[in-house]
């Protein structure tokens, strides 16, 4: 364990609210109770639900919670329907969501060469799935605003289509997509349409609640026939927990992949994995029942409270501006385009002044915010330290050596 603290010892500070990517936190309070959910279920595998009945039971509990909160009850022909499994995250639930479409393609449609239609905006995650499954990725650039051109979406839809896919919101400038436009377009094409609520899905629910998203996005839009969400983004569960969910019954059975060609018997996995932990389901399925309607929303109320004060201030600033029009707690920033201040130099000066952690975009040149409620008890701090590096740059015109903008690392 002493070993384990020292090489943790370069890492960033997330637990004092340093860092604005990757990592969720709901309190010290939450945090322990994912330590014991998960040591609870270290060591049992999920692969086999007849030997841990349990782990089967916390799926099925998780999924018909997440199908609530993203409309399943608000569908024409109700929450009876749906139908769901839970993954190892975000890019698993898109994965799979691309897969069915494939399948979905060459069962109802013979469509052998399929392509899908998204904005630029759209999960990088998409690029994987097309690289894996062999269906073209056709990207539309984005409106002004940092939201998906339909018009142009429509025209990139041919014969050989099987998947629409939205975002909500879309993770590079936080951006609700036009989910009904979409759905409606998708049904009019006969197509399938995904959206990725895989960033707003814990969070988009309760900042309706507390009126601050009014955009339709979920599930109860018609034409949405699969949607995605995090448990361990804004659910704050332990990564990683992800729900993808089917509007019938039908489509969601083209998922899970089940033989028996082998000499070990029936294998059926809903997912990409065969094992997988238990420790993950029994943390997000605690988390749930621990914060509740109640918990969910005072995080979102506090997350919300953050990214204002961040936004606001962002907007007081000479020489920075916030990217697109961001409907949540979800954002990008950067030069206003003035040439005053460098943007990559301007993480680096935040780095050096407080150890504030934002990752980088491009194009444009961008600092990625992702405001959780961790975030609440820091954010005047970030705000002093932001308006200071822009004065410095200002006075230097300091340029950031390194342009990289790396997201993910192999």
């Amino acid at each position: 364990m002493a070993r384990l603290d020292d090489l943790a010892g370069d890492d960033r500070d997330w637990r004092a609210g340093r860092v604005f990517s990757l990592v969720y936190n709901a309190g010290d309070g939450v945090l322990e109770l994912l330590s014991r959910a998960s040591a609870r279920f270290a060591a049992e595998n999920a692969l086999n639900t007849t030997a841990f009945p349990s782990l089967g039971w916390m799926q099925h509990d998780i999924v018909t919670i997440t199908a609530g909160l993203l409309g399943a009850d608000r569908r024409p022909d109700g929450a009876g329907t749906v139908r769901g499994y839970l993954t190892s995250g975000g890019t698993e639930s898109l994965l799979q969501a691309v897969k069915t479409a494939r399948d979905w393609g060459r069962a109802e449609c013979s469509i052998t060469t399929p392509n899908m239609v998204m904005a630029t905006s759209a999960h990088a995650a998409f690029e994987k799935a097309s690289h894996y499954f062999g269906v073209e990725s056709r990207r539309v650039p984005v409106q002004p605003d940092g939201s998906a051109d339909v018009e142009a979406m429509a025209d990139a839809v041919d014969a050989a289509t099987v998947l629409m896919v939205g975002s909500a919101p879309s993770y590079p400038q936080g951006v609700i997509d036009p989910i009904p436009e979409l759905g409606a377009l998708a049904t009019e094409r006969g197509i399938l349409c995904h959206v990725d609520a895989c960033l707003g899905g814990f969070i988009l629910p309760f900042l309706g609640t507390l009126g601050h998203v009014t955009k339709p996005w979920d599930l109860s839009v018609p034409g949405v026939t699969s949607i995605s969400a995090d448990l361990h983004k804004y659910g704050y569960g332990s990564k990683g927990v992800s729900i993808i969910l089917y509007g019938d019954a039908h489509l969601a059975r083209l998922q899970p992949f089940i033989t028996s060609n082998w000499l070990g018997g029936l294998y059926g996995s809903p997912s990409m994995a065969g094992t997988r932990p238990g420790g993950p389901i029994a943390a997000g399925w605690a988390v749930l029942h621990h914060l509740g309607e109640d918990g969910y929303l005072r995080l979102a109320a506090d997350s919300w409270a953050a990214a204002s004060r961040l936004r606001a201030t962002i907007d007081d600033i000479p020489g920075v501006a916030v990217r697109g029009a961001p409907d949540a707690t979800v954002m990008a920033f950067g030069d206003d385009g003035s040439g005053a201040v460098d943007t990559f130099a301007l993480g680096d000066e935040l780095t050096r002044l407080g150890g504030w952690f934002f990752d980088r975009q491009t194009p444009p040149d961008s600092l990625h915010a992702t405001v959780h409620a961790g975030h609440a008890a820091v954010i005047d701090e970030l705000c002093i330290d932001l308006a200071g590096a822009v004065t410095t740059l200002s006075l230097t015109g300091a340029r950031a050596e390194d342009r990289g903008t790396t997201y993910g690392t192999v």
